[in-house]
């Protein structure tokens, strides 16, 4: 591992919070439709953005690659969108779930809301739950959209439409507070949104991400590439002492040293931060991660360690 590597990962890992924070503008550039409660309808709305962020956002530079899909999926004229998934497809090759760690405006929402000082839980304990976004992906997102539609043949964007908190928080109370015909037309649905808005919230601040752990569907997209992905995580077994500062230090759950690319992990980078050999880094490449010759000439070290352990 040469320090070329080492440097640009604690330089990205360092860095992440700033990071996040230039992304979040880049996603959301007209800041001033939020006083005008306007939307923007630009050229830039037919492109879609990385990370989970409405395409009702006032400042909303670009399109929400999960709602673009839903209303191409739920429309009367198509019934797959190739664009949109040979875009996803393609960013998930490139980076993997590197996108929730760094540029995905509502995971650095949850972040920001977890620095709140208070008591932390940890989610070990709930690690089914991840599996729920998967669910949320396939229902949600493609079948519901899909196959339940009304008379003209149009289905509803169920994941924005019932669940997605990201849509009340930069979309519905934004434009409500600047338009007072939306905020009159605010009913139901709203209420039912705004729970969940207010829940994740709340969870956000005693759990990590809870909402990218357990009910993001881009989230899960990203997951099914993490293994197969460029951008992947670095452990040379070398330097490693096998002290387990990263395995503590990872809020995501991964122990980076036995599964380098877990689903899970969103390349945060907290466990190249926490090394104290730098036995950890960012690598872009082929390959699973893993120093395989380092593994190998370890497995003969632990049979004698057990072996002598067995003698005594």
């Amino acid at each position: 591992m040469d320090k070329k590597h080492q440097t640009i990962s604690h330089l990205l890992a360092r860095w992440r919070g700033w990071i996040q924070a230039g992304a979040a503008l880049l996603t959301n550039l007209h800041l001033p439709n939020f006083f005008k409660g306007s939307l923007y309808q630009g050229a830039g709305k037919t492109v879609c953005v990385p990370g989970l962020n409405c395409y009702s956002c006032p400042a909303a530079s670009g399109a929400c690659p999960i709602g673009s899909f839903q209303a191409v999926v739920g429309s009367s004229k198509f019934r797959f969108s190739y664009y949109i998934t040979g875009f996803l497809i393609l960013l998930g090759v490139l980076l993997g779930r590197f996108i929730c760690g760094f540029l995905c405006p509502f995971g650095w929402f949850q972040e920001l809301l977890h620095k709140i000082p208070t008591k932390k839980l940890s989610t070990k304990k709930l690690k089914p739950l991840t599996y729920l976004k998967y669910a949320v992906l396939l229902v949600m997102v493609v079948l519901l959209p899909a196959f339940l539609v009304n008379d003209v043949g149009m289905g509803d964007p169920f994941f924005c439409k019932y669940l997605c908190p990201q849509g009340v928080l930069e979309g519905a109370i934004p434009l409500s507070l600047a338009n007072s015909g939306i905020r009159a037309a605010l009913g139901k649905l709203f209420t039912w949104k705004f729970s969940i808005l207010l829940a994740v919230v709340a969870l956000s601040v005693v759990f990590y991400r809870p909402f990218c752990k357990w009910l993001c569907p881009l989230g899960a997209f990203y997951a099914l590439f993490n293994r197969v992905s460029l951008l992947q995580m670095k452990v040379d077994g070398h330097k490693c002492v096998s002290c387990g500062k990263c395995a503590r230090a990872c809020k995501m759950d991964v122990d980076v040293t036995k599964t380098p690319n877990h689903t899970e992990c969103i390349r945060c980078g907290m466990c190249i931060r926490a090394c104290p050999t730098n036995a950890v880094c960012f690598r872009y490449g082929f390959g699973d991660g893993k120093d395989k010759q380092t593994l190998v000439a370890k497995a003969p070290q632990k049979n004698n360690d057990m072996n002598q352990e067995e003698q005594k």
